[in-house]
């Protein structure tokens, strides 16, 4: 666990360098004060609404006690069994089977799943995927992975400035004469940045990832059941049944971050830019704590 922690902060300071970097890049000194000006104003943004934003684009409904899904009570339970505030719960209007967790703290966190994951999932598989959001909320990721988003887009939105620039990012020196940063590097910083800032924040969420799966197995002291809901959830045969989308409107890569599974991740050296560890790597990692 401090392995994690120390890798986390250590991603979080490389993606700040880089932003304030391209802010160097862009306007020298004064740019990358701008940049960090810029990254704190995004990051407050993030931190009170981001949980909005993402529940009213994906459409979610609140759900409480009573509900034929027993989603209510099922969290309830398991975020008493983790010492937790109770989470608001939500189901989304979608056909693709998925689950998240999103706010800012436990105090003010919400879990939401889709119509498609209540149809594939039995009770105890359902109770598996909950205890993962429920692990996700404990240990404070919804709000690390939003900050990490934010920067992420912080970053793609100063290199789109860079190219409205026409390249010209050159900053001043402190007497005035012009120091524009040679071409070819500023376009090396429009190809790369963005490029690493994808790849840091998908290192960081892939790392989390693991230990949500670890944490809520903890939790719900059922291992099983989040490596048989996972199978069902990742099986491609499932996605291609009578009225399921792969992809919709409500369920997008920029939220990626946010699913159980991520649908729109690839294999080989594109798994890099993967918010999520391989699902088969996930369910082997469950079945070994089953076994020990």
């Amino acid at each position: 666990m401090v392995a994690n922690q120390i890798k986390t902060v250590l991603l979080l300071v490389a993606l700040s360098a880089l932003f304030l970097l391209i802010g160097y890049g862009i306007g020298g000194h004064s740019g990358m004060i701008v940049a960090l000006l810029f990254s704190v104003g995004m990051n407050f943004m993030a931190y009170w609404f981001s949980d909005r934003m993402v529940l009213a684009m994906h459409r979610a409904q609140p759900i409480g006690p009573g509900h034929s899904s027993g989603v209510y009570e099922m969290v309830s339970e398991l975020v008493a069994e983790a010492g937790l505030p109770m989470p608001k719960t939500y189901l989304v209007p979608e056909a693709l089977p998925n689950a998240f967790a999103t706010g800012r703290d436990p105090r003010h966190a919400a879990v939401a799943v889709t119509d498609g994951i209540l149809r594939i999932l039995d009770s105890r598989e359902l109770r598996g995927v909950l205890a993962h959001e429920v692990a996700h909320i404990r240990n404070h990721d919804i709000l690390i992975s939003t900050l990490v988003a934010s920067l992420a887009s912080a970053i793609m939105y100063l290199t789109h400035m860079i190219q409205w620039m026409g390249f010209g990012g050159a900053h001043r020196d402190e007497e005035g004469r012009g120091e524009g940063l040679n071409p070819f590097v500023l376009i090396l910083m429009v190809v790369l940045a963005p490029m690493a800032a994808i790849l840091i924040q998908a290192a960081l969420s892939r790392s989390r990832e693991f230990r949500a799966d670890e944490t809520g197995a903890h939790c719900s002291r059922d291992p099983e059941a989040l490596a048989s809901a996972l199978e069902k959830i990742s099986d491609p045969n499932g996605l291609r049944r009578p009225g399921a989308r792969v992809v919709d409107a409500a369920v997008r890569p920029a939220f990626a971050h946010l699913y159980i599974v991520n649908h729109f991740s690839a294999d080989s050296i594109l798994s890099w830019f993967s918010t999520h560890p391989p699902v088969r790597e996930r369910i082997r990692r469950l079945r070994v704590m089953i076994r020990g």
